[in-house]
C-alpha cells in the first residue's frame, strides 16, 4: 500500500501557490514603486515655494482695509493654515485660519466613531493603493484556485489509471474530458492501454489453443508408436505419423509467424514491389486452380513483403480447396485504387452469422472436424496479413448465386500503377 502524498508533492498545491506567490510579488512590486514615486515627489517639490494670488480685505462698510500678494505657507494636515499678505504700503501681514473641522455625526460625534485619523491614515497613497491591489489578488488566488484544482484532479486520475494498469488490471480507462493536452494525453494512454489489452488477450488465446492443438497430434503419434510395439510400421501407419509430424510443423510455424505479425515492431520481410497476378497465378497452378485476369488485363502491383501475400493467397486456396467440393476459381480486379483477389470455391459455404468468427484464431465452423485438415490459423493468418499491407479481407456470397463461399482479399495499389 502507497504511502498519501506529501502536502508539498501536490501538483495542484504548487501551481496554486506559485499563483498566489505571483500575486503577492506583484503587489509589492508596484506598492513599493508607489511608495518610491511619492518619496521622489516630495523631494524634488523641496524647497517648497508657494504660489502667490492677490487679496483684499473691506470692512463691513466695503471699505478697502487691506489688498496685497497673499501667499499660503506650508503646513501639514489639520495644523492652523496661514497666508502671508503684503499690502501696497510694503507692510506684511499675517491671516490664519484653523484646521476645518468634520462633519458631526447624528450621535454628536465624529463620524466613524474612535480611529478615525488612523482609517484616514491607511486610505491615503500609497496605502491605500495596497490595500487595492491587496484584495485584488486575494480575489484572483481564491478565483483561480477552482481552476487549477479541476485541472490537477484529471492528471491525479490519469496517475491512477496509470498505477491500476501497472499493477495488471488491463481493463481500466480514463475518462476523455476536453480538447486540452490532458484529454490529448487521456487519449493516448487509452489507446495504448486497448493496444495492450487486445495483444495479451490474443496471446494468452494463442497460447491456451496452441496447446490444445499440440496435444492432438503428438496424442496420435504417441498412440501409434504404442501400438506398434517396436515391429516395423505398415506404409500407411507410416504415413499416417508423417501426415501429423506435418501438421505439427505447420502448426509451430503458423503460431510464431501470427506472434511475429502481432508485434509491429517485428521484422516480417523486406517491402518492395509484388505482382499480384504473377503470384496469384503461380498459387493457382499449385492447386489446380482457375485464374480469371480478364477483368484485369495488365499487371498489378502492391508494395508489400512478397512471402507474406504468397502466404496469405496460398492460404485461401488451400481453405477453398478443403471445402469445395469443385472447381476454384482466382478472380484479380483494380478497384477504387485497390486490387482485388477473389478466390471462390463450389463448397457448402459460410452462415452470414459466422463470417466474422471464422477469421479468429483456431475458430472452426460446427461441424467441422479436426481430420479434414488445419488448425484453424490459416484465415486469422490472412487477416493479419492484410492488415499488415493496410488492406482488408472478408467473405461473401458467390456473384453467380451458386453454392459456396467467396473470399475478398483487398490490398492497396502502388502509387504508380494507380
Amino acid at each position: 500500500m502507497s504511502l498519501p502524498t506529501p502536502f508539498s508533492r501536490r501538483l495542484y498545491l504548487r501551481i496554486w501557490l506559485a499563483v498566489v506567490g505571483g500575486i503577492a510579488v506583484l503587489t509589492l512590486t508596484v506598492g513599493w514603486a508607489w511608495r518610491m514615486a511619492e518619496e521622489q515627489k516630495v523631494q524634488n517639490n523641496q524647497p517648497f515655494v508657494p504660489p502667490s494670488r492677490e487679496m483684499a480685505v473691506r470692512d463691513p462698510a466695503g471699505n478697502l482695509v487691506l489688498r496685497g500678494m497673499a501667499t499660503r505657507q506650508p503646513s501639514e494636515p489639520g495644523e492652523v493654515v496661514e497666508f502671508h499678505i503684503e499690502g501696497e504700503n510694503g507692510q506684511t501681514f499675517t491671516l490664519q485660519m484653523a484646521p476645518r473641522q468634520p462633519r458631526m455625526g447624528h450621535n454628536g460625534g465624529r463620524p466613524g466613531g474612535p480611529g478615525q485619523d488612523e482609517a484616514a491614515f491607511w486610505t491615503r497613497p500609497p496605502f491605500g493603493f495596497l490595500w487595492l491591489l491587496g484584495i485584488v489578488g486575494l480575489a484572483v488566488a481564491v478565483g483561480v484556485y477552482p481552476i487549477i484544482r479541476r485541472l490537477t484532479q484529471r492528471l491525479e486520475a490519469l496517475q491512477r489509471s496509470v498505477k491500476k494498469f501497472g499493477e495488471g488490471d488491463l481493463s481500466v480507462r480514463v475518462p476523455e474530458q476536453g480538447q486540452d493536452e490532458v484529454a490529448d494525453l487521456a487519449r493516448q494512454f487509452n489507446a495504448a492501454a486497448e493496444r495492450v489489452e487486445t495483444l495479451v488477450k490474443s496471446h494468452k488465446s494463442l497460447l491456451a489453443n496452441a496447446s490444445h492443438e499440440l496435444r492432438s497430434p503428438l496424442t496420435r503419434i504417441r498412440m501409434g508408436l504404442e501400438l506398434m510395439g517396436g515391429q516395423q510400421p505398415s506404409p500407411a501407419f507410416r504415413e499416417e505419423i508423417l501426415r501429423n509430424i506435418a501438421e505439427l510443423d505447420q502448426l509451430v510455424d503458423e503460431i510464431l509467424l501470427a506472434s511475429r505479425l502481432d508485434a509491429r515492431e517485428a521484422d516480417v520481410g523486406t517491402v518492395e514491389l509484388v505482382d499480384l497476378i504473377g503470384l496469384a497465378a503461380e498459387e493457382c497452378a499449385r492447386v489446380d486452380a482457375d485464374l480469371d485476369v480478364g477483368a484485369s488485363p495488365d499487371s498489378l502491383e502492391v508494395r508489400g513483403v512478397a512471402k507474406l501475400l504468397r502466404r496469405a493467397i496460398r492460404n485461401l486456396l488451400e481453405n477453398a480447396r478443403r471445402y469445395s467440393t469443385g472447381e476454384i476459381t482466382v478472380v484479380v480486379y483494380r478497384r477504387h485504387g485497390h486490387a482485388e483477389v477473389h478466390v471462390c470455391d463450389h463448397g457448402p459455404g459460410v452462415p452470414p452469422s459466422q463470417r466474422e468468427r471464422i477469421f479468429e484464431p483456431f475458430y472452426r465452423l460446427p461441424g467441422a472436424s479436426e481430420r479434414a485438415g488445419g488448425v484453424g490459423l490459416g484465415l486469422a493468418l490472412v487477416r493479419s496479413i492484410a492488415g499488415r499491407h493496410n488492406g482488408t479481407v472478408h467473405c461473401q456470397d458467390r456473384a453467380d448465386g451458386d453454392s459456396g463461399a467467396c473470399f475478398v482479399l483487398a490490398l492497396p495499389l502502388a502509387p504508380s500503377t494507380h
